[in-house]
């Protein structure tokens, strides 16, 4: 309770929508049912507040650090949270006093999120490992790295890791409609009606990352003017501009899709690098995988080039191989 406690509505309301529109329970967390789903290991770990150190990784905005918060509004344990970007050891070190004080007292544990643990380095990391292999206080730790290359193996031997996936585009949508009906925390109070291709738009544009799609979302919402109905209409025109990214006409299944491979494939035929160069990049941008590509060029160098140049399924088939094994740059 401070003099400023009246203003804590008026401050939510000013936070950003990605802010404002973290889950406050484990039944509201969209994604992640790998690990999360009924009966999954961290899910029981959480719901019977028996939460070990652990190690949460995977890309931005699949929702590392809202979990964190999850568990710090379930959990009876006392909760601290730094920053390896903005903290250094004195902090940690004070955390840690704090908390071997404070169950010598009352017996209660710490649990300590670090967000971006990868920025500490092997020294820093090792002041962690005899506390949290005594057990107090609890790391939790975030990376959108990987963990195995960037954190200590010793205090990763003493803590579970968990990988999260990036969001499917369903995951994305399921956000944004949320948020449109949302009326407490989200945009349910503004009459918006937005475009199934526009939604779909910034659900495969934010590429997972639900803070994004949400901040485009936002964006678009509170940057467009009302017309005659006094609606707000989201067209994918907004989307375009919201999220600073254009629509390709290309789908996975049909049209787009086979009218593309086929202009690519009869491109090169006809030994144009020009064109082939121009469809790929068209596919490439538009989300097409990449070993598709790659099948598509060893078929053109078995069949179409053949016997005329041996060496070009060679260099097709490596191609397809790399794409397999390393992925894309």
């Amino acid at each position: 309770m401070d003099l400023f406690s009246g203003n804590d509505k008026k401050s939510v309301e000013t936070l950003p929508l990605a802010a404002r529109m973290r889950p406050r329970s484990l039944d509201d967390f969209t994604g992640q049912e790998h690990i999360l789903g009924a009966d999954k290991l961290l899910r029981r770990l959480i719901e019977s507040d028996k939460i070990s150190s652990v190690v949460l990784y995977g890309p931005p905005g699949c929702g590392k650090t809202t979990l964190a918060l999850i568990i710090s509004d379930r959990t009876k344990s006392y909760f601290e949270r730094i920053n390896a970007a903005s903290n250094n050891v004195a902090d940690m070190r004070k955390i840690i006093d704090q908390a071997k004080r404070r169950e010598s007292i009352d017996g209660r544990r710490t649990i300590l999120l670090i967000d971006e643990i990868h920025r500490f380095n092997k020294a820093q990391q090792d002041v962690l490992m005899p506390d949290v292999e005594a057990g107090n206080p609890v790391l939790i730790g975030t990376t959108t790295h990987n963990p195995f290359f960037y954190v200590n193996a010793a205090l990763l031997s003493r803590s579970q890791v968990f990988e999260f996936k990036k969001l499917s585009d369903e995951d994305i949508v399921k956000i944004l409609k949320l948020t449109l009906a949302n009326k407490e925390r989200g945009l349910g109070k503004i009459p918006v009606d937005i475009d199934k291709d526009a939604l779909d738009h910034l659900a495969k544009v934010s590429e997972g990352d639900a803070r994004r799609a949400l901040s485009a979302l936002e964006i678009g919402t509170l940057t467009t003017p009302a017309g005659k109905d006094k609606k707000i209409h989201f067209t994918m025109k907004v989307a375009e501009e919201s999220i600073q990214k254009k629509a390709v006409v290309y789908d996975k299944d049909e049209d787009g899709h086979y009218d593309t491979i086929s202009a690519f494939i009869k491109s090169m035929r006809g030994s144009d690098p020009d064109a082939v160069l121009y469809w790929l990049a068209k596919m490439i941008y538009a989300g097409e995988d990449p070993r598709f590509i790659a099948r598509r060029i060893v078929i053109c160098a078995a069949e179409d080039v053949g016997n005329a140049d041996p060496q070009a399924l060679v260099v097709a088939n490596a191609a397809l191989q790399v794409s397999e094994f390393v992925g894309m740059p």
